[in-house]
């Protein structure tokens, strides 16, 4: 009996999944603050000597002054959604909030009532069924996973995935304690704040569609990133052990990536895009250039790498990328787009997708 890795929904399930989910609109928020690498650096408490830009390949990323939190972020990228979309709110039957930060007014973390239900109030989706997932960096797209079996099953017609990562407090607590390269908490000094979101509803006839969504959890590597509060900072303190998550995702992706292109029919050479988490410009590279090799082939175009100019934003990151990639008129309609989630836990997902016309149009492409 052949196994199957990924928990998958695809278009060969028609018997009981009649219908197909197409993306109608994606918006983001970023706040309006840049701050380099540089003044990243700058500001921790001891000389680390550490030149993090050469690492990561990261310039800059976005952070909330001030002016916004985790709901603000994911509030403002929610009406950008729908905008593009040209739906309102109360045509949403459900909002699925999927953000690992939950601060609302500073730095108060609220777990009840949920974020979703927050978000749908202030975006006039008074109908919706709401409810908060937690997936790390997966977030979101693990929310399009559920989504888009909800709509193919006939269950919704129309819903939102959102999420708001206020998270750029995790690299000032790090700031006060990296020594050198080898601390684990190195890796906090690359985020940035930034809030996501999609419309997803039925698509119609000659739409653009998502042909696979498949996600998995490799638990044995779950510490290999952790995330708590400590002491008496605010927020939380990150450690992550970068290397060897980048060693088992290398491992591991290529096998369930595979299983993906099998179900869809599909070879590397196919996929038209790829939008991997944005962890480092320079492990997004390095990834890549391995994944080509085990593969002996390669997408049509390079990986997009949005994390020199925002940063790691957590679980919105695709969807930030996605929305640079549709502004720039980097997409055609019907063009095939890999979404690669890679995030604690260790959670490997692929959201396989196509884009239309409609869609595009949104964003002042001329196709």
């Amino acid at each position: 009996m052949e196994k199957h890795w990924l928990v998958m929904e695809d278009e060969s399930q028609k018997a009981r999944s009649p219908y197909r989910t197409r993306i109608a609109g994606a918006g983001r928020c970023l706040p309006k603050t840049h701050m380099t690498t540089d003044e990243v650096m700058a500001s921790t408490t001891h000389r680390t000597h550490i030149d993090l830009e050469r690492l990561t390949g990261i310039h800059e990323r976005r952070v909330s002054a001030g002016d916004h939190d985790s709901l603000t972020l994911a509030v403002a990228a929610a009406v950008d959604s729908l905008r593009h979309a040209g739906r309102r709110g109360d045509e949403l039957e459900v909002v699925i909030n999927c953000s690992i930060t939950k601060f609302r007014a500073g730095l108060t973390q609220w777990l009840e009532p949920t974020m979703s239900s927050a978000i749908a109030k202030r975006i006039g989706a008074k109908g919706a069924m709401t409810f908060d997932i937690s997936n790390a960096c997966a977030g979101m797209l693990t929310g399009v996973a559920i989504l888009n079996n909800w709509i193919r099953q006939g269950i919704v017609t129309r819903g939102m995935v959102v999420s708001g990562e206020y998270i750029s407090p995790v690299s000032a607590n790090a700031a006060n304690h990296v020594h050198n390269i080898m601390s684990k908490e190195l890796a906090s000094l690359t985020v940035g704040d930034a809030g996501a979101a999609l419309v997803l509803e039925r698509a119609t006839a000659g739409s653009g569609s998502i042909s696979v969504s498949g996600f998995t959890t490799i638990a044995d590597h779950s510490r290999l990133c952790l995330a708590y509060p400590k002491g008496h900072e605010p927020a939380a303190r990150m450690f992550t052990n970068s290397r060897a998550i980048h060693k088992v995702a290398i491992a591991d992706t290529p096998v369930l990536l595979q299983e993906v292109l099998d179900t869809a029919g599909l070879s590397l050479h196919d996929i038209d895009h790829v939008i991997t988490h944005q962890t480092s410009a320079r492990a997004i590279r390095k990834g890549m250039a391995e994944l080509i090799e085990k593969f002996g082939d390669a997408p049509q175009h390079d990986a997009v790498i949005t994390v020199d100019k925002y940063g790691n934003t957590a679980s919105t990151t695709h969807t930030v990328a996605l929305v640079d990639e549709f502004e720039a008129k980097r997409i055609e309609p019907g063009e095939t787009v890999a979404l690669v989630a890679l995030a604690s836990g260790l959670e490997i997902g692929v959201v396989l997708f196509t884009p239309d016309k409609e869609l595009l149009d949104s964003y002042g492409n001329d196709h």
